[in-house]
């Protein structure tokens, strides 16, 4: 078999709020009993790696920290490389901060280097205008992730993309964004699993930020059904997934194991559907 890996999307992938999908919990099993790599990705830089895994294991998934990859971290990452031990202010929650401060961070008020935004309910206006004189002094910009909503039980709210677009409209910046679709956060993490671009199939709910990310860096996308996107939108977007499906446990073992793996021509298996981009 071929060497390969997973990169999951979580929500709309895995579980829809706090109900896992059918069938999500087989195939993690699947790839674990096979010794296939996986990492989760999420582009919500709220909760800590430690916090996601406790919510993936109360429902049903066998998961630890070393199992999740989140936009705060491969924010904190990048950071860290850019100025390493430098100072940010954030607006955001701990996620962010505790990977911040994980990579070598301070997190200040003022002079700093960076002004970092993520999402969360905790903000107020008062942190946005602080954001705001501080950019204005000549700190830099940076978005975990450029989503302009957040799904929850009770609907949307705002998302990363809608607080920031505050400060750069007042400052006429425009925010560096590291979260999927950035090539940044897609790469960090197939390194992590340790992966050739080739080995790399990354499977999501979302055009705009899973299946665009992993188009960019020319990795395998499978689009998944049971989440944010419906059949009847895909047609909108310029670039496909190489596989659609109603929901991750309808990928066919095909598509990934054995010698060589399945490129045929569009083909349609029941709510399988693969793409010949």
């Amino acid at each position: 078999m071929n060497k390969i890996g997973f990169l999951l999307d979580m929500d709309g992938v895995i579980y829809r709020g706090n109900q896992l999908i059918p069938g999500a919990n087989k195939f993690i099993s699947g790839l674990r009993e096979r010794e296939i790599p996986y990492l989760f990705l999420t582009n919500n830089s709220q909760r800590t790696r430690r916090d996601v895994a406790h919510k993936l294991r109360k429902l049903g998934i066998e998961a630890c920290e070393d199992d999740v990859f989140t936009c705060a971290m491969a924010t904190a990452r990048f950071l860290a490389n850019q100025t390493p031990n430098g100072t940010a202010y954030v607006i955001g929650e701990n996620g962010l901060v505790n990977a911040l401060h994980r990579n070598g961070y301070t997190i200040a008020d003022d002079d700093v280097d960076y002004v970092v935004v993520g999402e969360g309910r905790t903000l107020n206006f008062e942190m946005v205008e602080r954001g705001v004189r501080l950019v204005e002094k000549g700190a830099r910009l940076i978005a975990t992730n450029m989503d302009t909503t957040c799904p929850t039980e009770n609907g949307i709210r705002p998302g990363c993309g809608a607080i920031v677009s505050m400060i750069e409209s007042a400052t006429n910046r425009t925010a560096f964004s590291v979260g999927k679709p950035s090539p940044v956060m897609m790469r960090a993490a197939r390194k992590q699993l340790g992966l050739r671009t080739d080995e790399t199939i990354m499977v999501g709910d979302t055009m705009y930020t899973d299946i665009l990310g992993g188009a960019q860096v020319s990795y395998r996308t499978v689009l998944v059904l049971s989440g944010h996107t419906t059949r009847a939108g895909i047609s909108r977007f310029a670039y496909k997934p190489d596989l659609i499906c109603d929901c991750v446990a309808d990928i066919p073992e095909e598509f990934y194991l054995g010698e060589k793996h399945v490129t045929s021509d569009k083909l349609t298996t029941g709510s399988v559907e693969e793409v010949n981009a």
